[in-house]
């Protein structure tokens, strides 16, 4: 039988967990709306494959919102002519 601390903490880890989530989702709603309203009316600039956006929902999905966000950012920002190009998928 578990004590009552192995339930407070499990507990305390679902909660985390869905904050966690909830946060990645409410990140990704902007990018989302990017996607389908601003990008299909301009030409595509990006210079990695995936593009920046698919590559910063994908890794605030997969690395939950701190550093799914922040390799997102470090992403765009190397997104220039003075950066690197060609495949690059989240780590």
């Amino acid at each position: 039988m578990k004590s009552l601390n192995d339930m407070k903490g499990n507990w305390v880890k679902k909660i985390i967990h869905l904050c966690s989530y909830s946060l990645s989702i409410l990140l990704c709603i902007p990018i989302v709306f990017y996607q389908h309203f601003i990008s299909p009316f301009t030409p595509p600039s990006c210079r990695f494959t995936p593009s920046c956006s698919v590559y910063a929902k994908q890794a605030i999905m997969k690395h939950g919102p701190i550093k799914g966000l922040a390799l997102a950012i470090w992403r765009i920002l190397r997104c220039n002519p003075w950066g690197g190009s060609g495949y690059d998928p989240v780590p």
